[in-house]
């Protein structure tokens, strides 16, 4: 359980709401209506998955949380990010 202060319950906040638009995010990917939409869609889940990777290493630095977990959600959410930077740099050499 994270600590309980201001700052915790702020980071906590953060990361849920850019964890949850990751998820939202890519399922309105695959419903896409052209390739920019994609594109555009997948920019999104990208942005917030490094977010969510970003509050997940200020929990981590800040010791609000010392679990083993949060080194494997640190390192899926790197590797989430690695795929969707991917994803987004061939959408974009497919549409030319």
């Amino acid at each position: 359980m994270l600590s309980k202060n201001v700052a915790a319950y702020e980071i906590a906040r953060q990361l849920i709401k850019a964890a949850g638009s990751v998820g939202s995010n890519y399922r309105a990917s695959k419903r896409a209506k052209s390739n920019a939409d994609f594109i555009y869609k997948i920019e999104i889940v990208l942005e917030e998955a490094d977010e969510s990777h970003y509050w997940l290493t200020i929990i981590r630095d800040a010791e609000l949380l010392n679990v083993p977990l949060l080194h494997e959600l640190i390192q899926e959410a790197n590797e989430l990010t690695a795929i969707f930077a991917a994803t987004d740099k061939t959408a974009k050499a497919n549409r030319k």
